[in-house]
């Protein structure tokens, strides 16, 4: 370098750092992006689904009254809230800016409560309850006529994939639970109401939306109904457990990093 071009180059004063690049604070870690293309499979999985012409999706309820379709509703909406979150959360560091950070805990609160009362207990619901049946008769739940419109990719998209995206959000975030009485309620209500939607859909129809409920009598059906609220206030529980138990673990795990070690 001559020393014209020394006395051309500015100079930064001692100890005095180069400012950060505005794009620094922005970049993406893994999990934020992980959600990203989880809601990409959703919708990928909503469109495809969607698309299939079946007979019962032109029927009275069309999709909307199998609880797989509105599940997968429930994780898309969920994770585009999530992904929603990420970007508010990096649009607004560092802003100081008072109304949009509490805009942002609403934001929160939202995720965590969609995670909580829905998103966990009706995802895990779908996946067990599923392939318990599929495993025990196929034909009281997945008849072997939807091979010739679903492709073993999608129903496992619908059914299967859905448990491991959300113990991964789980893993990968933090979520505050609500109060366990107004979960528990959520959750019942949510219950409730779907049976309400599919023995109206019967009471239109004269047929059940599930075929094992044909082979069953009203008895059984009422104890079913009643094994399947308890079965989602279980798992509800069942997410606050393991949502406290990954945290306290997590927790635990940094302050024994942080104890400094004794000599």
């Amino acid at each position: 370098m001559t020393e014209m071009t020394k006395e051309l180059t500015p100079r930064r004063p001692p100890g005095r750092r180069r400012p950060p690049r505005p794009l620094a604070n922005m970049a993406l870690v893994p999990c934020q992006v992980l959600r990203v293309a989880i809601l990409l499979s959703y919708c990928s999985i909503l469109c495809n689904y969607k698309a299939i012409e079946m007979p019962s999706h032109q029927t009275y309820g069309g999709s909307w009254k199998f609880l797989t379709f509105i599940d997968l509703v429930i994780q898309a909406v969920f994770f585009g809230i999530c992904v929603l979150t990420d970007l508010s959360s990096l649009l607004t560091r560092g802003s100081g800016n008072q109304e949009q950070e509490r805009q942002l805990k609403k934001l929160i609160s939202l995720r965590d409560w969609m995670l909580a009362v829905l998103a966990f207990p009706v995802g895990v619901f779908v996946v067990a309850v599923f392939w318990i049946i599929y495993a025990y008769d196929r034909e009281m739940i997945y008849p072997k006529l939807l091979d010739n419109f679903i492709p073993g990719w999608l129903n496992h998209g619908m059914h299967t994939t859905v448990l491991p995206f959300i113990l991964i959000e789980m893993r990968t975030s933090h979520h505050a639970y609500p109060s366990r009485s107004s979960g528990l309620a959520a959750i019942c209500t949510f219950s409730v109401g779907y049976i309400l939607w599919v023995c109206w859909v019967h009471h239109v129809t004269g047929m059940w939306v599930y075929p094992f409920l044909e082979h069953i009598g009203p008895g059984a059906r009422i104890i079913f109904f009643g094994s399947t609220t308890i079965l989602m206030n279980f798992l509800y529980l069942l997410g606050e457990v393991l949502n406290s138990y990954i945290w306290d673990t997590q927790r635990s795990l940094e302050e024994e990093k942080e104890k400094p070690k004794l000599e």
